[in-house]
């Protein structure tokens, strides 16, 4: 059974090691006051409580895909309720992969071959004024009638600190929040440009060339969801939307 959870109620919930593991790790992550988590917003969601979280079988598996797609109804029924910095944390049972020591170009296939499977559970259409079609700038992630900025963290990742975690772990973003945010365009200019600065001193490595804005046409958005630890950028989309059955 799938059930999202807010920071409050955490402990309420029985948790195997893997779980405690994801959870501490990520409460630490984002509290650090000396290691600053690059994406100033997530902080500010995460110690506001605007974050639901919930924890999913391995994600090669029929029933992570159901199980994602029922995260993503229940959320999106409720998250215009919990404020403008809110977003579904996904915390993924990993366990098989890292005995495996997968690289990244393995979590990159396995997120999106998820991402696919997912959607053979929604209901609604595509929205008609999101493109369907990857290579297009004005694409993105939909679910349920939602738009969503998709963020993946996995084990795999070692230069680019911001995007490791001790499970594949997923951060989901609703558009409106992000457009929220962008409202006020000098005031999302100066912290985009902290982000930036936090991003050089949080990696190894330098910012990916993939690191863009919705919308313009110079960006994919498809390619900021998982970024690659070497800075490389993968030629085309793995993301074939499915039919439900």
């Amino acid at each position: 059974m799938t059930i999202l959870f807010d920071s409050y109620d955490a402990d309420s919930h029985p948790k195997t090691s893997w779980q405690q593991e994801a959870l501490f790790t990520f409460h630490n992550k984002l509290s650090d006051q000396q290691s600053h988590f690059p994406c100033i917003p997530a902080t500010v969601g995460h110690r506001t409580g605007q974050f639901r979280y919930g924890f999913a079988a391995d994600p090669t598996t029929a029933a992570a895909a159901e199980q994602l797609a029922d995260f993503l109804y229940a959320y999106g029924r409720q998250a215009k309720d919990l404020g403008s910095y809110t977003s579904l944390i996904i915390f993924f049972d990993t366990t098989k992969q890292q005995e495996f020591h997968l690289d990244v170009p393995a979590y990159f296939e396995i997120f999106w071959d998820l991402l696919s499977k997912t959607t053979a559970y929604d209901s609604q259409s595509w929205p008609v004024h999101i493109p369907k079609d990857p290579e297009d700038a004005l694409w993105e992630y939909c679910f349920g009638g939602e738009q969503y900025f998709m963020y993946c963290a996995t084990p795999a990742h070692s230069s680019k600190k911001s995007r490791h975690f001790p499970c594949m772990m997923l951060a989901i973003t609703p558009r409106w929040a992000l457009e929220t945010f962008e409202s006020k365009p000098k005031a999302a200019a100066g912290i985009k440009q902290k982000i930036r600065e936090r991003i050089l001193n949080y990696d190894s490595s330098d910012i990916h060339p993939d690191l863009n804005a919705y919308g313009n046409e110079d960006n994919l958005e498809w390619k900021q969801y998982f970024l690659h630890d070497d800075n490389t950028s993968p030629s085309n989309c793995p993301f074939h939307r499915r039919k439900q059955d």
